[in-house]
């Protein structure tokens, strides 16, 4: 069975990662570049700075195992969601003209427990640029939830330390 990027899944491995954070008026051209490609509304730069590897296994001409590099958006995926229901996206707004200035991103995605290294990496580069108002009283920064498919309530996502703390 394949999802709706084209990679093959277990039914059970699915879990629905919802993101909603305020950024600081403080990302480059480069970086803001970056991020719209993440979440599936940018062309992918020719440089990459915040999640720079992206390693895949796949078969040589020989059937042996290769590591090969295929960077791909962490928060992409839209459209119908393939397992979690509703509708995947993602968003990111300039909040130029509000008080509290920067971009506005909310992305809800589907997400396999193999991807949550990488998505981890971006969620922490996220959490370092977060507004104030996300910060919890441990000065962890609370960054969306997640939610396992068959689960009627979805958890904290929190990073702390710089790293995404993933719900048991």
């Amino acid at each position: 069975m394949s999802d709706p990027l084209g990679r093959v899944r277990g039914v059970s491995d699915v879990y629905e990662l919802a993101i909603s954070v305020d950024l600081r008026d403080e990302l480059s051209e480069q970086e803001l570049a970056e991020l719209r490609w993440h979440l599936g509304i940018g062309p992918q730069p020719e440089r990459l700075s915040i999640v720079t590897r992206f390693p895949i296994v796949v078969e040589d001409e020989s059937g042996d195992p290769v590591v090969e590099d295929e960077p791909r958006p962490l928060l992409g995926g839209s459209g119908p969601a393939w397992r979690v229901g509703g509708v995947l996206g993602s968003a990111l707004a300039d909040r130029a003209d509000l008080p509290r200035k920067g971009w506005s991103l909310t992305s809800r995605q589907e997400i396999h427990p193999d991807e949550f290294d990488q998505v981890g990496e971006l969620l922490g580069w996220l959490a370092a640029r977060v507004h104030d108002a996300h910060l919890l009283a441990d000065d962890a920064v609370s960054i969306g939830c997640l939610r396992f498919h068959e689960d009627l309530t979805p958890e904290a996502l929190k990073v702390a330390n710089g790293q995404i703390v993933w719900p048991a």
